[in-house]
């Protein structure tokens, strides 16, 4: 059975709403951005979200540093 949902669909969001490309987090993780979307094929765990949202924040500025 497919279901339409796709994982980690609120990474993705913040993300594209942020104007953060995927391969800006990869590279702040430390890895490629094709392992990066590969990483977002499955849920992942909370912590691992939380960080990568923190990510998003950093780059896109909204953290308060710029």
């Amino acid at each position: 059975m497919v279901t339409n949902t796709r994982p980690n669909r609120d990474i993705r969001r913040a993300a594209a709403f942020s104007g953060v490309c995927l391969w800006q987090i990869a590279d702040s993780l430390g890895i490629t951005d094709a392992n990066f979307s590969r990483k977002l094929r499955r849920e992942l765990p909370a912590d691992e979200k939380e960080k990568i949202m923190q990510i998003i924040k950093n780059i896109s500025g909204e953290d308060g540093k710029e």
